[in-house]
Order: C-alpha cells, then structure tokens, then sequence
C-alpha cells in the first residue's frame, strides 16, 4: 500500500510524530466525502464516457481487452486518490491542490483514452505515471519526519518500476503497446496485493487501517453513482443524436429501465450497508481491498452496459451483431457478478437469486443472436427486474438482515 492506503490504528506501538505532518492527517469521526471530492469524481464521468466510445468504435476481442488494460489504469487513479483522501485531510490547501492536480492529469488521460493505443499512447502513459509519481513525491516531501513516509518511499519505488513498461510500451506499436501496458498494470495492481514489498524497507504492516470505514464505502458508492451518471450520459447523447422514432424512444426507455434497476439492486441492503460491514470486518484493510475489486467488475459491467445501450437506441430493430449482443446481456452479468461478490464481503453468503441471473443471462445471450437488439435489451432488462423484485419479496415481513463479513462468527 501506499500512504494513501493506510492509517495508524493505534495498535502497532509505532511512534507517530506531531507537527505540520501530522497536520494534513484526516481526523478519525469523519466520515463525510467533501465538495473537493466529489468535484475531483467529475472528471471520471467523462473518462467512463470515453472509455464506452473507444469499445464501440472496436467492439472486438482486441478492442475490449484494450478497454480492460485503459479501465484499469483510470480505476487505479482513483482508487488510490480515494485513498489519499481517506488518509489526509481534504480541507487542507496542499491536499487540496494535490487532489486538483490529479483531477487535471485524470483529464488529460480521459482526452487521450480513446487514441491511447493508436496516436495518443505516450499523451496517456505519461499523465498516468506523472500522477502517481508525482503524488508519491509531494507525500514523501509532505511527510517528512513521520512514521507513514515510509508508504509513499514504498509507492515511490513502485510506481517507478511500473513506469517502465508504461512509457516503453508508449513508444512501441500495436502488440507490443498491449504487452508492456498490460504488464505495467499487472505490476501496479501485484504490488498493492502484495502489500508493496521494497528494499530496504519491507512491507506495509497488515495492523495500518482505514480511516472511517463509512468515509471509504461512501467513496466507492459515489463511483457507482458516477459509473451510473456515465450510463444516463451515453443514453441521453445517443437518443440526441438520433432522433425522437418510435422504435428508438423504446429502446431509450428500456435502457433507462435498466439503468434504474442497476442502482436499485446494488444498493439494497448490501450497498446500504457496507460501512458497517467495513467497521465490523476482523481485518479492515482486507475487507476493504475486496470491495475494491467487486466495484471495479461493476463498473465495468455499466461500462458494457453503456456500449450496449448506444447500439440498441441507435439500431433497435434489424440484424444484431454477435458483440452487440454480447455486452447488451453481458454487461449486466458482470454487474451481477460484482454484486454477487459484493454480498458476499457483506453478509458472507450470495443469494441464489444472483445465480439464477446470471445463468438466465447466460442461457439467453445464443438466442439473442437472431433477434433485434431491442429485443436483447427488453430480455436482459426482464432478468434484471426479477433479480430486483425477488429482493423485495424475499424482505417483506422481515426484520433487516444485519452485516455480517466472512470471519464474524455467526
């Protein structure tokens, strides 16, 4: 972890050094996200936007595994972000330029993201490395004479190895770009699991939590808004751009449909309830890496969903391509699955009705080959709403299901 991934828990016996260090530290209590955060979450609407344009124009094997490698870069920038707020205090004016200066390189790779493989890579690369060096720089400087330096020397290292690959893959063509991208964010996401194992230093101590457990669960939450937020803009835009026709208002109407459906399944009760179950997890920090992951395939899951919901309102009746049915049902899917994973890290256990949703989604998509799109969205729309309204029978009557994270005895 970086120092934007840790907090002292005040169990460690380590010695924590008063002064202008510990002053940019974000008080324990505080579990409210601020205006500069959710000002900073702006910038990932639009680079959601951009990433659901770069499929559609290559909507291939190819082109979504690039789509992959660029999400888990623009994820990364603001998982780690959510994490330097979630350690120092927002209010403060060096944090306060720190987070707009990432805002402002967020930008710039969501301008290059859709060229980033062709024209634009080194544009992307470099805003992506200078982000996370430059954050780890200015946290070494800020830090000095405490204890948590140690975390951003840590990130420091290993954002520099990363930053081979990264701007080595800049400067090469076609395969070799994937490659060396694809190891690059191989070694960020490794080293974070791994816990950032340097020379000279170590690791970062598994006793290092989060600050507020509420603070962190409102932050992802608001990133499915913002995922959300990107799947409305999509629509919106592709209705605009073709018109009021009857059969393309339906297809904006089950899309909103199943955007609407989206939100209501991830946050009964498990979304609800995240913070508590963050706060009642035997080990805080692992409980909260998981969470991390199971947003991440949600996101990704709106983010085929958007695609999906552009081909559909542009070309909602006529012949489906095999790919236009595949993210229109296999988006949802992997938003379940994230959702599945997610209930899991909340109440240790996934209802049957994600499941059977999932196999639902599965079992229709052959069949959708042959159908328009339309059709295609209305099924997966009808899968969606079943998982939903099983949610609400099975909680009629019943007293609320209290969190309960693998590891809580029962």
């Amino acid at each position: 972890m970086t120092a934007s991934a840790c907090y002292k828990s005040g169990r460690t016996g380590e010695p924590m050094t008063t002064g202008r260090a510990r002053g940019l530290l974000r008080g324990r209590g505080d579990p409210r996200a601020t205006y500069l955060e959710l000002f900073f979450d702006l910038a990932f609407v639009f680079a959601l936007a951009q990433l659901s344009y770069a499929l559609v124009q290559d909507l291939g094997w190819s082109g979504a595994f690039q789509a992959l490698v660029l999400l888990l870069a623009v994820w990364w920038v603001w998982f780690t972000t959510a994490w330097t707020t979630e350690l120092f205090d927002p209010q403060r004016p060096a944090v306060q330029v720190l987070t707009i200066a990432i805002m402002i390189g967020a930008l710039v790779m969501a301008v290059a993201l859709p060229d980033a493989f062709s024209e634009r890579g080194l544009i992307f690369a470099g805003a992506y490395v200078a982000i996370h060096i430059g954050r780890e720089i200015f946290l070494v400087i800020a830090l000095r004479g405490h204890e948590l330096r140690r975390a951003p020397r840590r990130g420091l290292f290993w954002f520099g190895v990363s930053a081979l690959p990264w701007i080595a893959g800049a400067l090469a063509h076609g395969t070799t770009r994937g490659v060396l991208w694809t190891l690059a964010v191989l070694l960020d996401y490794a080293a974070y699991a791994l816990r950032h194992p340097t020379p000279g230093i170590g690791r970062t101590p598994t006793a290092l939590l989060p600050n507020v457990a509420e603070h962190l669960a409102e932050r992802y939450r608001q990133f499915f808004i913002i995922a959300l937020g990107e799947l409305i803009l999509v629509i919106g835009l592709t209705l605009r751009g073709t018109g009021f026709a009857a059969h393309r208002t339906a297809a904006f109407i089950v899309s909103i449909t199943i955007t609407v459906l989206l939100w209501r399944i991830y946050i009964y009760r498990a979304g609800e309830l995240l913070s508590a179950a963050i706060a009642a997890a035997p080990d805080q920090a692992r409980l909260a890496r998981s969470v991390s992951y199971t947003h991440l395939a949600m996101v990704a899951g709106i983010v085929f969903t958007a695609v999906g919901a552009e081909f559909v309102i542009a070309h909602p009746v006529g012949h489906s391509e095999p790919a236009w049915a595949a993210v229109m049902l296999g988006g949802p899917a992997l938003f379940l699955a994230g959702r599945a994973a997610l209930e899991y890290t909340v109440f240790a256990r996934v209802s049957r009705t994600r499941l059977i949703g999932l196999v639902a989604l599965a079992a229709l998509t052959p069949a959708m080959l042959h159908v328009p799109p339309l059709l295609s969205s209305v099924a997966a729309t009808a899968v969606l709403a079943g998982v939903a309204i099983s949610d609400a029978v099975r909680a009629r009557g019943r007293p609320p299901e209290p969190p309960l994270p693998p590891g809580v005895p029962a």
